[in-house]
């Protein structure tokens, strides 16, 4: 589409600014962990989207998981987790916060868990992570 405030943010000084975020290891090599836009502050401490959605991957209830923040007046944003339960698992809220617990540090835990039959996708068969923001953010408020 025709954006010109989107494009002027993206390309800057003749450099394209794509809201990666990564590290270089003590080799020299680029590992890309998420993107801006996914990370989540909460309590004034940073985690990418991708960090804090690792432990409910090994859980053996589920089948798919993604986390986005959502608003809260306390720290100002909240890690929430959308799961897809592996067929007949009868996983619950409070056993999958606390088994993240045992795993990551507390600000990474989710503060609530919705459970869905399939995550959204885009046309590209990505996570649609905006769409769950959108549809987060509007029930926190």
């Amino acid at each position: 589409m025709n954006n010109p405030e989107a494009t002027a943010q993206t390309l800057r000084d003749g450099w394209v600014h794509t809201g990666d975020v990564g590290y270089l290891d003590d080799e020299g090599y680029l590992f890309l962990v998420d993107r801006k836009k996914d990370m989540i502050i909460s309590a004034a401490r940073t985690s990418t989207a991708a960090r804090s959605r690792t432990p409910w991957l090994e859980h053996p209830g589920v089948a798919e998981a993604v986390v986005v923040g959502v608003p809260d007046a306390h720290w100002g944003e909240a890690v929430k987790a959308v799961v897809v339960r592996h067929s007949g698992s009868q996983l619950t809220e409070a056993e999958l916060i606390g088994h993240a617990r045992g795993m990551i540090a507390a600000y990474k835990c989710p503060k609530s868990v919705a459970f869905v039959e399939a995550l959204p996708l885009l046309a590209t068969g990505k996570v649609d992570k905006r769409g769950l923001r959108e549809r987060y953010n509007r029930q926190a408020q």
